[in-house]
Formats: C-alpha cells, sequence, structure tokens
C-alpha cells in the first residue's frame, strides 16, 4: 500500500499523519530512538501540560495566600504542581479581573511556557496572531469570543525567551463552595494565554 493508499483509508487527520510519517523518517534513519519518542509524549500527556497551570489557578481562585504568591514569584509558587518539582525561570502570573484583562503574545517567535501550559496551540504560532494582538488585541479576542466591555482595561504582555507569562482567568460565578478539582476543570488553556475565559458551570470542555 502506498502512502497516498494509507493516507486515504487512515482516520487520522492530516496533522496526525504528518507526524507519523516524520516519525518513520527520524527512526528510520536511526536519529531518533522510538523509546525516546514514547518519553516525551508520555512527559507532555502526564507529567506537564496545561494541568499544572489549570492546578495553581484553582489554588488561587480558593487560597488568598496562594494568590498572593503566585503573583509575587509564579515560577516557585507552580513549582509545587509539577512532578520535576520544578518550571521554567522567570515565570510571570498576571491576573485578570473586571477591570482588566491581559493577553500573552510572542511577537518575536512563539515564546511559550510549555512546561506549564504544555504544547502551544497553532494559532499562537501565526503570523497574525503575533501582529495583530499588539495592534488590535479588542479585534482578536472578539474572534475568539472574547467580548470585552469597552471599560476593561486591555493589557497585552510579550513572551520572550527569558520571560513567560500565565494569565490566571477570573473565576467563574456560581462556583462558590467547589473544591480544587472541580475548579481546575474550569481552566482552559486559552484562558491562560488570554486568548479565551474560564469555562462556565456546566459548559462542555
Amino acid at each position: 500500500m502506498s502512502a497516498n493508499d494509507e493516507a486515504q483509508g487512515s482516520s487520522l487527520s492530516d496533522p496526525d499523519l504528518r507526524v507519523r510519517a516524520l516519525e518513520s523518517i527520524l527512526t528510520g534513519k536511526n536519529y531518533v530512538a522510538p523509546e525516546a519518542l514514547d518519553l516525551i509524549v508520555e512527559a507532555h500527556e502526564t507529567r506537564i501540560g496545561p494541568h499544572i497551570g489549570a492546578r495553581a489557578v484553582a489554588r488561587a481562585w480558593v487560597s488568598p495566600s496562594y494568590r498572593d504568591e503566585l503573583l509575587l514569584d509564579a515560577t516557585a509558587a507552580v513549582a509545587e504542581f509539577a512532578d520535576a518539582g520544578r518550571v521554567g525561570d522567570q515565570l510571570i502570573a498576571v491576573e485578570n479581573t473586571a477591570a482588566v484583562h491581559n493577553v500573552v503574545v510572542c511577537t518575536l517567535c512563539s515564546c511559550y511556557p510549555w512546561d506549564v501550559l504544555g504544547l502551544p496551540p497553532v494559532w499562537y504560532k501565526s503570523d497574525a496572531y503575533r501582529s495583530r494582538t499588539v495592534k488590535e488585541p479588542r479585534a482578536v479576542l472578539a474572534e475568539f469570543g472574547v467580548v470585552l466591555d469597552p471599560n476593561v482595561v486591555v493589557r497585552v504582555w510579550d513572551s520572550t525567551a527569558e520571560t513567560r507569562y500565565l494569565v490566571i482567568p477570573m473565576r467563574p460565578a456560581g462556583t462558590e463552595g467547589w473544591d480544587e478539582d472541580a475548579l481546575a476543570d474550569l481552566v482552559s488553556r486559552d484562558s491562560m494565554i488570554g486568548a479565551g475565559l474560564a469555562r462556565e458551570p456546566g459548559a462542555q470542555p
């Protein structure tokens, strides 16, 4: 069966097929061991990723003292949720409020806190997002479904290789008394970039 036949008969998405093809080439030429790839995938699925940031946000929602720690030194505060006991240096947390909405972009390339938010979304690396978010942040946010009151101040943070950002989204109404695990399920990756809001109770992930 040719690669084209396999692609036509496969239920995998185009990006998945491209990844499989690249993996086959790299392992076939002995550039990368299959075991090493498995470890990388397993790490991103279980040990690092958006669940770490979500747990930190949920803790900040229920604990004012932890919230203060997170805003003061996010690298140290988030580390307790990382299995490796450490996250990237110079992680800065910024908090969304009724008066201020923060959104993160990397104007030079695609700097992103992988160890806290996992793999970056494709749109985060796009030229359109990187350029337009600085020039017209409200318009970009509206395209993501985040329509802000004109009185809300929008702050755009430019992520770099030295400094990464974590947005603490506003806690959804109707979650009083919820525990951290339940609250963490409401924290989406996009809300920790500022391109989205935390999920409302009962909303589908």
